[in-house]
């Protein structure tokens, strides 16, 4: 079966499955041409059925599209609420501020000590790693790791249904209570 042969057979049933998931035409439109392009791409000498095949594309890439959507919405919130304010009503922009340092106080109070310190010093002080790691007198590795592990934190508090990786098995033994917090 040639390319165009494939894409014609196919089309169908790749949009609906991508429109189902994206619930967007336009985005189904893009992934479907991206699936198509990959698939047109690869060695489909060994694919015995192109069917199952081209869903499979279709399927992680939403799936792809959709976790980048989730992260970069948490992003752009955790953003929005460390910016400074913009320039409109005062009387709204103190009420909005006085909100907005409420809630990050809260999400703040609830990391651990000592990573709490590091994130401050980031976000809030804007110094640099270096900066930091000479301010609370750590190598800079921990002032990375704690930053590392205060923002998933936030990411997972500020959009809980953002998926994160899945936490590296602890070792048992005597330093695995140092290692969790640096």
């Amino acid at each position: 079966m040639n390319d165009r042969e494939m894409f014609e057979a196919h089309k169908e049933q790749i949009f609906r499955l991508c429109y189902c998931m994206m619930q967007d035409r336009s985005d189904a439109e893009d992934i479907c041409q991206e699936v198509f392009v990959k698939a047109i791409l690869a060695d489909r000498s060994q694919i015995r059925d192109l069917r199952p095949w081209l869903l499979k594309i279709a399927s992680n890439e939403c799936r792809k599209v959709l976790k980048r959507r989730k992260s970069g919405l948490a992003k752009e919130k955790f953003a929005y609420l460390l910016a400074p304010p913009q320039h409109g009503n005062p009387v709204e922009e103190g009420y909005d501020r006085k909100e907005k340092e409420d809630e990050v106080n809260i999400w703040l109070n609830r990391l651990p000590e000592k990573v709490r310190v590091v994130v401050v010093l980031r976000f809030v002080n804007e110094l640099t790693l270096r900066e930091i790691a000479e301010v609370i007198q750590v190598p800079e590795g921990t002032v990375k790791s704690r930053l590392n592990k205060g923002t998933k934190l936030l990411r997972r508090w500020i959009d809980p249904d953002i998926e994160l990786k899945p936490p590296v098995k602890e070792r048992k033994g005597k330093w695995t209570e140092f290692l969790r917090v640096k």
